[in-house]
Parts: structure tokens; sequence; C-alpha cells
């Protein structure tokens, strides 16, 4: 084994990223880049039954949007390739044979493709039963069994009495007792390996130095650890994650699902947020800083991270707090960007408006909200005039009720008539002075207007604002409408 720290994200290429694994990849890849260590990236597709074509595209792209790179990989090489470990089905083979010859594996003929489907099932969630009826079968009967090519399994035989033991980074000494440990599959029917096989041999062979993975798999590890004896070999160090949490309606909480709203990364960021700000809050799940520092970049992370900084305990996904980390990162950027990350959640607005005016709005919006998706809720009245209620014109702070309002529009359109460039500084050259000399207050005076342009209480900006998007002649239109809605209801 290598003295260079060596990391690796192993995911099965049969779904999507969701938080747990995206958080597994990313703490492995901090690990390894703040030691100058290397961080591969190894496909797992021995479970062919639920491989998913396009999973392992899914894979990249999400690594890829996260800024997770990896050193070596299936699409980049590396001196211990193949990467994807159906590419290495020799080597699993070897091995096997290998304890088998060594009388630490045993064929096995009553195993089914049912019972090998319900071990593929249990990996890393339980123990399970096998009677170990091919343990000890006679030389003869085997040769026996292999000559009629009878099928068969390869189990590891693992030791009747005793324990077996290992010490993890963030929950120390762990030791379970070797009767508790059923006989495993290593090798399938098909010639296929189990996990709890494939996954000692590729660590080994490609020198990883510390196993970063969730905590699911700690039930599994004695049987990695006797592999790893089998063989002579120094297992590597053992990182198990508490798992990611989600908050259930009554309070309460339950490792993170669907039912808690989007798990996954792509969900994220469809929902509009940045991949940055995901990686930044998923880096915190589990993980301090050991400082008041919430907002941080991917060097910055790098150069802070360290193991002692895990917790035992579980992490609770807070989307409130994604939202304020999002948020954060939407007041850094500059309004020409935002525009441009904002623009396909409301594309059919950016494009009627124009560059200009969409860079405009989002300038106005870039503050006020925590994720893009909840721009159309906030803009949807420029494109087309809610059917709202004259009631809306009702504010007692400013003393406004539909009387008063139809009293003031007519004094801002007759305001507006004046305007002779129609931008925010040439509106508000002429709504500033107009609004004095009406000797109306400021606050009285704009409500109204507010209400008659986008018939909502709450609009991103004011009525200069409102007015230099919406232009002249759809303002005035508005108004008008509104002049009249309010002279309706003050009848």
């Amino acid at each position: 084994m290598t003295d260079r720290v060596r990391t690796r994200f192993a995911p099965s290429p049969t779904g999507y990223m969701h938080i747990g694994n995206l958080r597994t990849a990313l703490y492995a890849y901090l690990f390894a880049k703040a030691n100058d260590g290397d961080f591969l990236l190894r496909i797992e597709d021995t479970d062919q039954k639920r491989y998913v074509a396009d999973a392992v595209d899914f894979i990249n792209r999400t690594l890829a949007a996260a800024h997770i790179t990896a050193n070596e990989g299936p699409d980049i090489g590396g001196q211990y390739g193949p990467y994807i470990q159906s590419q290495r089905l020799d080597i699993y083979k070897k091995y096997a044979e290998e304890l088998v010859e060594k009388g630490l594996a045993y064929r096995c003929f009553c195993c089914d493709a049912s019972e090998e489907r319900h071990q593929e099932e249990q990996e890393g969630k339980s123990f399970g039963g096998y009677n170990r009826a091919c343990r000890d079968l006679p030389q003869e009967t085997i040769d026996q069994y292999l000559k009629e090519g009878k099928p068969y399994v390869i189990r590891q035989k693992m030791p009747l009495t005793g324990e077996t033991s290992f010490n993890d980074v963030v929950h120390g000494h762990i030791s379970f007792q070797n009767e508790t440990l059923e006989d495993q599959v290593i090798l399938k029917q098909d010639g296929m390996p189990t996990y709890n096989f494939a996954n000692v041999i590729d660590d080994h062979l490609m020198h990883i130095s510390h196993v970063i993975r969730g905590t699911e798999f700690i039930t599994s590890t004695p049987k990695h650890v006797l592999l790893y004896q089998f063989f002579g070999w120094n297992p590597p160090t053992f990182i198990h994650l508490p798992p990611v949490m989600g908050k259930n309606e009554d309070g309460s909480v339950s490792k993170l699902s669907k039912r808690h709203g989007a798990t996954g990364f792509s969900q994220l960021v469809d929902m509009g947020y940045l991949p940055e700000a995901i990686t930044n809050y998923v880096a915190l799940l589990g993980w301090s800083p050991k400082s008041e520092q919430e907002i941080f970049t991917m060097d910055e992370l790098i150069a802070k991270f360290s193991l002692d900084g895990l917790s035992k305990s579980p992490a609770v996904f807070d989307y409130n707090k994604l939202d304020w980390v999002n948020a954060e990162y939407f007041k850094a950027m500059s309004d020409a960007d935002f525009a441009a990350g904002a623009k396909p959640f409301a594309e059919d607005l950016a494009n009627a408006l124009g560059d200009a005016k969409w860079t405009y709005l989002a300038s106005l919006l870039r503050t006020r909200v925590s994720r893009y998706n909840e721009i159309p809720a906030q803009t949807g009245f420029f494109q087309a005039l809610p059917d709202y209620d004259a009631d809306l014109f009702n504010n007692k702070r400013n003393k406004v009720n539909p009387a008063k309002a139809a009293e003031i529009l007519p004094v801002v359109m007759d305001i507006i008539n004046t305007v002779e460039e129609w931008t925010p500084e040439g509106i508000d050259d002429k709504l500033q002075p107009g609004v004095a000399d009406s000797g109306i207050k400021m606050g009285t005076f704009m409500w109204p207007a507010r209400i008659a342009l986008s018939g909502q209480k709450v609009t991103p900006g004011g009525v200069t604002e409102l007015l230099y998007i919406l232009g002249r002649e759809e303002s005035v239109k508005r108004l008008q409408a509104g002049l009249e809605k309010a002279k309706a209801a003050a009848e």
C-alpha cells in the first residue's frame, strides 16, 4: 500500500445521484486534494439487473457540474484500470479461485439465482442466513458436480468463532462476532463478483488508502476486513459517514428520501439552485470547518477540510438553509451572469423584453429570490396583468382606497406623458418632481400605481422600474384599466 492518500468514489450506475452520493464523492475528493493525493472514479456495475443505460453519463455530468474532478477513471485512464468493474471479471475470478485453493472460500452448488438476487439486495444492509450446506462437501462430490457442469457460486468461508474488529475514523473501534457473518457469495454463477468482494479487490489493486462511504456499509466491513486478512493485505482506513436525514411533517426526522422533496443533485439544479451552492451546502452536512464561515469556494473547502471535522451524528437536510446559501451566491453574482442563469426559467418573458430590459429586471430579482424557479411567480404579471380585485387599492398605512386611487391615477398618467426618454432615469426625472408638485405623499402616490401596473401588492422594483420594463404603451393601458376599476369600486 502506498503512503500517498488515494480515495475513490465508486457509484453503481443504477439511478440518479442523490445527496448522499454527492456528499460521499465530495468528501473523498476534498480529503484527497487537501492532502495532495489522488481521487479516483470507479464504476461498480456488477449488478447488471439494476443497470441504467445512461447512469454513467449522468454521474459524469453531475461530478463535472459539482466541480469534482477525478485524477483517474473510466474516461481519464490511469495505471490501475480498467475502472469499470464489468471489464475486470478475469481479475475477480483469479482472486476468488485463489481463496478456494487456500481453503478460505468454497464452491456452493445449492445457490440459485433467486438467492443470489436476495444477497444483492441485502448487501450493505443486513446479514443473511445461508445454512453452509456446501461448506464441507467432499472433494469427490465437488469433482463430480464440476464434471456434470452443475452451476455454482463461490462463497467466502467465514470463521465460526472469535470476532472481527476494525477502527473507523468517525465511529471508533467496532467489533462483530464472526458467528453472525454469513458465508457470503463473492462470485456469482454468471462470473460477476458481488460488491462485497469486488470493492476489496479493486481498493487494494488501486492502492486506495482511505475508504469513505455511508454507515450502511458498516455491517459489511467485517467481511471486507476478513478478505484483506485472507489475502495478507493491509486494509485501508475506513470512514463511515452518518446518513443525511430529512424533516418529516410531524417534526421528526428520517433518512432523506423523495417524500422530503428533491433529493437528487440534478433535481435541485432543475429547481434553480446553483451547482456551486449545492456543493457548498452539502459539504456542511456532517462536516464542520471549525469556524463561523459558511460560504466557501472549492479551493477554500479543500484548504479547510479534515477528517477530524466529521460528525458521527446524522445531518438534517434543510431546504431553507440551502435557500439561504443559494441566495448568498446570487448576491455575489454579476447582473449579467444572473440574467443568463435565470433566463431558462423565464425564457418567454426574457425574449419578449429583450436583453437590456431582461438584464435590468434580473438585477432587481437577484437579491429577491433564493432560487431561479421562484422567478416566474414574481414576474408573471409582466406578460399578463392578473384579474385583480379593486380591494387591492386599499392600504391603511398609506391611507389609500379605491376613491383615492381614482384621484391619483390620472395624475400618474399625466406625469408619464411628459417623459421624453423612456429609461429609468428619464422616468424618474419626471416622476419625482411630479409627485412633489402634487402635494401627495410618496407612499400614497405610488401605491395605486403599483397595483394598477402589476395587479399585486409586492413587485420586484418600484413604480419607476415597472414603468420602464412594461414600456409606455402597456403602462398607460394598465393605468387606464386600473382607473376604471378604482372608479367602479368607489361608486
